[in-house]
């Protein structure tokens, strides 16, 4: 299952907390899977990744209540905690910086805290996709707003290299995975 952390609402469309749904979304239409599934407060799309299932799911709950709509998903689907890759914003890596973990804690974000809380485990994969940027105020509205037009290039290349790596995931695991984000 790939799961991809946001805010529901049109309001929030391509901000900055909503990187993992826009990942969510292109991974979606690049291997034609619809998400068209509405359950356990998600939009879940079934379909395959070079011949592999997958579960693509978008939380509805707002970020900081993820871990509510994808753990009944998880039991539901009878998918393990560590067959679960999770996508999210990350404040401090700069704009486009990618970065993928096979575990770990929340790092602070209260996406992953809501996961973790959920799941009763940190045994998750994760990609987190850099949203800081110089050009950034110092507002709690920060993580809401849209990336300036000089940040979209670094966003939309962040997203494809994500992508490339749940693909390698999903045919060659996790360590393979960790190998094309991390060093790409």
């Amino acid at each position: 299952m790939i799961a991809g952390l946001g805010n529901p609402g049109p309001e929030y469309a391509h901000t900055r907390h909503n990187v993992g749904f826009d990942l969510i979304d292109t991974l979606a239409a690049k291997h034609n899977i619809k998400i068209d599934r509405a359950k356990h407060k998600a939009r879940i799309g079934l379909g395959t990744i070079e011949g592999v299932g997958v579960a693509l799911v978008k939380p509805l709950t707002f970020m900081n209540l993820s871990g509510q709509s994808l753990a009944p998903i998880l039991r539901e689907f009878g998918i393990k905690p560590d067959h679960l890759c999770v996508i999210a914003d990350e404040l401090d890596f700069p704009v486009g910086k990618v970065k993928m973990r096979p575990k770990g804690g929340s790092a602070g974000h209260n996406g992953h805290k809501s996961i973790i809380q959920s799941l009763g485990t940190d045994e998750y994969a994760r990609i987190r996709v850099g949203i800081h940027s110089e050009l950034r105020n110092e507002t709690i509205d920060f993580v809401l707003s849209k990336f300036h037009p000089e940040e979209r290039v670094d966003i939309d290349q962040a997203i494809n290299l994500g992508i490339r790596g749940i693909e390698t995931m999903v045919t060659d695991g996790v360590e393979r995975a960790l190998n094309v984000i991390n060093e790409g």
